[in-house]
C-alpha cells in the first residue's frame, strides 16, 4: 500500500497543474497580507478603538444571552464572550489587532476554503484522469486488488489536502510577520469558571482541526463523482457549486425538521466554538453522527464502483 501512495504521490507532483495551484495559494495569502497591511496604513485605527469594540461586543453578549431560543452551544459562547469582555474592560487587557501575525494565525482557519477548492480539484481528477487518458487498463493490469488503487488514491488526496494547510499557516505565518510583525495584546479564553490567558496557537490549530471538516467531506464528495462519473470537469463543477450553495440551503431550509440530516447543516464544526449556528439544537456529537454517514455512503459507492464497473476505456 505504501509503494502505491508513494506512486500516486509522484504522479501528482508530476503535474504542473499541482505546482500551479501551489503557487496560485501562496501568491493569494501574500496578496492577502499585502492587501490588509495597505488597509491598515490608510485608515489607522485610534488607541482606544479596541475598548469601544469590546464594550459592543459586552452589550451584544448580553443581548443574545436575553434570547430563549439560543441553544446550548451558543449559551457558552455568548457568556464566555461577556466575560472576556468584561475582563478586558477591568483590566486594560487589550486584544490583538487584526495587523498582527497572532490575530492572522487566529483567522486563518477562513482561509482553508482555498484548500477545499484545490482537494476537489485534484479528488475529482485523481481517477478521472486515468480514464480519460487511457492510462486505467494498464494500471489496473498490475496484480493489486482494485481496492487497494482506489484507497491509495483518496489517502493521497488527503495528504494533499494535510499539505496544503500547512503550506497555508506557513505562508500566513511569514507573510504576517513579515508585513506586521509580532503584535501586543493578549489572548484569553473562557474556561467555564473564569477567564484565563490561552495560547494563540493551541487556538489556530483548534479551529482549524474544525475547519478541515469541510475539506474532508467536500474533498470525499468530489473523489465519489470523478470515481462514478469519470469525468473531473462533472465533479469539480458540482462539488464547487456545492461549496458556495450548499451552506445557502441551511439557512432556506431551517423551518424544516430534515436540515438537521443535511450534509452542509454539519460541515463547518467551528460552529460549536465560535457561536454562529444556523441550526441552534444540534450538537457536536450529532454532527460527527451524520457527517461519518455522509463519508461512509460516499465511499461505499466510490469502492462499489470502482471494483465491479467493466473498464472499457
Amino acid at each position: 500500500m505504501l509503494k502505491l501512495i508513494q506512486n500516486e504521490w509522484m504522479k501528482l507532483w508530476s503535474k504542473k497543474a499541482s505546482w500551479i495551484m501551489a503557487g496560485l495559494l501562496i501568491a493569494i495569502l501574500f496578496a492577502n497580507a499585502g492587501i490588509t497591511k495597505w488597509i491598515g496604513s490608510t485608515s489607522p485605527a485610534p488607541e482606544t478603538e479596541w475598548q469601544e469594540m469590546e464594550t459592543m461586543n459586552l452589550a451584544s453578549a448580553e443581548d443574545q444571552l436575553q434570547n430563549p431560543d439560543i441553544g446550548p452551544a451558543q449559551q457558552d459562547y455568548y457568556e464566555g464572550q461577556a466575560a472576556i469582555a468584561e475582563y478586558r474592560l477591568a483590566n486594560d487587557a487589550a486584544p490583538f489587532k487584526t495587523e498582527s501575525l497572532q490575530q492572522q494565525l487566529l483567522d486563518g482557519h477562513m482561509m482553508l476554503s482555498l484548500v477545499t477548492l484545490f482537494t476537489v480539484i485534484v479528488g475529482a481528477g485523481i481517477v478521472a484522469s486515468e480514464f480519460s487518458q487511457g492510462t486505467i487498463k494498464m494500471l489496473l493490469t498490475r496484480p493489486v486488488k482494485r481496492w487497494k488503487i482506489l484507497t491509495s488514491k483518496y489517502i493521497t488526496t488527503m495528504l494533499f489536502a494535510l499539505l496544503f494547510v500547512i503550506l497555508t499557516f506557513g505562508s500566513i505565518a511569514l507573510f504576517s510577520w513579515i508585513f506586521f510583525g509580532v503584535g501586543d495584546g493578549a489572548f484569553l479564553v473562557w474556561n467555564g469558571s473564569e477567564v484565563v490567558e490561552g495560547s494563540y496557537w493551541v487556538e489556530a490549530l483548534k479551529l482549524s482541526v474544525l475547519s478541515l471538516a469541510s475539506t474532508w467531506m467536500i474533498g470525499t464528495f468530489a473523489f465519489m463523482l470523478g470515481t462514478v462519473f469519470r469525468s473531473s470537469s462533472l465533479a469539480i463543477g458540482v462539488s464547487i457549486f456545492l461549496m458556495f450553495v450548499g451552506v445557502q440551503l441551511v439557512f432556506l431550509l431551517q423551518r424544516f425538521e430534515i436540515v438537521k440530516y443535511y450534509l452542509f447543516t454539519h460541515t463547518d464544526l467551528t460552529q460549536f466554538y465560535t457561536g454562529f449556528m444556523p441550526i441552534p439544537d444540534i450538537t457536536m456529537a450529532m454532527s460527527l453522527t451524520v457527517l461519518t454517514v455522509y463519508f461512509l455512503v460516499f465511499m461505499v459507492i466510490s469502492y462499489w464502483t470502482f471494483s465491479k464497473r467493466d473498464v472499457t476505456a
